[in-house]
């Protein structure tokens, strides 16, 4: 079991292995779960390759940006209009 030593300043240095398991790399953050006694170390930033059909729905035609842009400019302007005060 790999395990790690805390410095004068609380800090600690994760096993490579560990860091390779989690595929955590310099500058990334990461999150401790703390349930009870036991303490669970996570990622805590996600590579946007892993989000990857995640808003996929079967049948679901994509859209083009252009279709996206529209949608958008047409919510925004429909939120104006009502959000006015008097």
């Amino acid at each position: 079991m790999p395990s790690a030593s805390l410095t004068s300043k609380g800090q600690i240095t994760i096993p490579k292995v560990i860091r390779e398991l989690l595929q955590i790399k310099t500058g990334d953050r990461v999150e401790f779960v703390v349930d009870g006694d036991l303490v669970v170390l996570r990622p805590g930033t996600l590579d946007f390759r892993s989000l990857r059909g995640l808003l996929h729905e079967a049948g679901r035609k994509p859209v083009s940006l252009e279709q996206m842009d529209a949608a958008v400019a047409k919510a925004h302007a429909g939120g104006r209009k009502s959000s006015k005060r008097r």
